[in-house]
C-alpha cells in the first residue's frame, strides 16, 4: 500500500536542475585544466577559473545534500542521490588539486600525454554533463545511459595506458639527469590519473542506478 502512495505523490524535480548545474560547473573545470596545460602564461591564465567552478560544484553539492533531507518523495533512492553527487564532486575536487600542484611547484611544460590525458577529462565531462538529463526517463534512456558510462570507462583505461607510456618516457629522459623534473612529472600524471579514476566512479554510479530502477 506504501509503494502505491509513494508512486502517486509528486516527485522532487529539481534534483536534475541540480545535477545539470553541477555537470555544468565540472566541464567547465574540466575545460580550463585543459587549457592550463598549453603551458606558459596559460597556465595562471586558467587556474582560478577551476578554481571558481570548484566552488560553484560545492554549493550545487551542499543543496543537493539539504534537498535530500528535506525532501520526502525523491526521484530515485536517496543513496543513488548522496552516491551521484558526491562522485561528481569528487572529480571537480581532484581537478582542484590537480591545478593547486601544477601551480604549486611552477609546472609550465607538459607532454603530449598529459595533455592527451587532460583531453580525456574534457571528454569524460561532456558525457557526465550529457548522460544526467537522461537519469529524469530512467527506462526509456537506460540503453544510451549504459553507453554512455561504457564510453567512460573506456576513457579511464585509455588514460592508464597514457599514464604510464608518458611516465616511462619521463624517467628516461631525465633518469640520469634531473630527479626533480620526474618527481614534478610523476605528481602531475598521478593527479590527472586520479581525475580520470573519478569520473570512471561518476559512471559506475550511473550504471547501477539503471540497474537498480531499470
Amino acid at each position: 500500500m506504501l509503494r502505491w502512495f509513494h508512486a502517486l505523490m509528486p516527485k522532487e524535480e529539481r534534483f536534475f536542475e541540480l545535477f545539470a548545474r553541477h555537470s555544468e560547473a565540472v566541464l567547465a573545470g574540466a575545460i580550463a585544466l585543459r587549457a592550463m596545460l598549453e603551458g606558459g602564461e596559460a597556465v595562471q591564465r586558467n587556474y582560478q577559473t577551476v578554481m571558481d567552478r570548484e566552488q560553484d560544484a560545492d554549493d550545487v553539492t551542499r543543496e543537493v545534500l539539504i534537498a535530500v533531507r528535506r525532501t520526502f518523495i525523491t526521484p530515485f533512492d536517496r543513496g543513488n542521490i548522496r552516491d551521484l553527487i558526491t562522485s561528481m564532486d569528487n572529480a571537480i575536487d581532484q581537478m582542484q588539486k590537480t591545478v593547486k600542484g601544477i601551480v604549486l611547484f611552477e609546472q609550465t611544460e607538459f607532454t603530449p600525454e598529459m595533455r592527451e590525458m587532460a583531453d580525456a577529462i574534457v571528454k569524460c565531462a561532456q558525457l557526465v554533463k550529457e548522460a544526467v538529463p537522461m537519469l529524469k526517463s530512467l527506462s526509456a534512456e537506460a540503453t544510451k545511459l549504459s553507453a554512455l558510462t561504457e564510453q567512460i570507462s573506456q576513457l579511464e583505461g585509455r588514460a592508464d595506458e597514457l599514464h604510464d607510456i608518458g611516465l616511462r618516457a619521463l624517467y628516461r629522459a631525465h633518469v640520469n639527469s634531473n630527479a626533480m623534473a620526474f618527481f614534478v612529472g610523476n605528481e602531475v600524471y598521478d593527479h590527472l590519473e586520479k581525475v580520470v579514476d573519478r569520473f570512471d566512479d561518476v559512471a559506475n554510479v550511473m550504471h547501477g542506478i539503471v540497474i537498480e530502477h531499470v
